[in-house]
């Protein structure tokens, strides 16, 4: 489980996760000294921060990097919300508290999730059923195994 970002390197993150794409240690600084003022050292010092955990990869670029996530935002939120679920003595309990906390918008969100995940669910259920069974289901009565036109 990733540990939470921190402030900064949440800040540096977010606008890997929004661009999309491979970003400089440049491009990230310009970005944040629109907001604070902070030095390319620094910068350099997150981002390499954020590679030696796993949270971008790297690849040179003349004598700089170009990084770009590992993940999405999303799988780092759905991994943080797992940790802190997972942790409760009491996991129905934190759900019931934690869906109480959510806005209408967030738990009409959550409602469109559940139905995404029970319409994947099923339709792995049906692909699993329409699935021959075993190596055996390859081959025909005989252990034979089936040719088909063109073979």
């Amino acid at each position: 489980m990733p540990r939470p970002l921190g402030e900064l390197e949440d800040a540096v993150m977010t606008r890997v996760w929004q661009w999309n794409r491979p970003v400089t240690v440049r491009e990230v600084l310009e970005d944040l000294q629109q907001e604070r003022s902070i030095a390319y050292t620094t910068v350099m010092t997150v981002m390499d921060n954020l590679h030696q955990k796993g949270w971008v990869r790297r690849e040179a670029e003349g004598r700089a990097y170009r990084y770009t996530a590992v993940s999405t935002r999303a799988a780092y939120s759905a991994a943080l919300m797992n940790e802190a679920w997972s942790t409760s003595d009491n996991p129905a309990a934190a759900l019931v508290a934690f869906f109480g906390m959510m806005s209408a918008e967030q738990r009409e969100a959550l409602r469109d999730a559940v139905r995404i995940v029970q319409h994947d669910d099923e339709a792995a259920e049906a692909a699993e059923a329409a699935a021959p069974a075993g190596p055996a289901a390859a081959e025909g009565e005989s252990g034979e195994r089936a040719e088909g036109p063109g073979r």
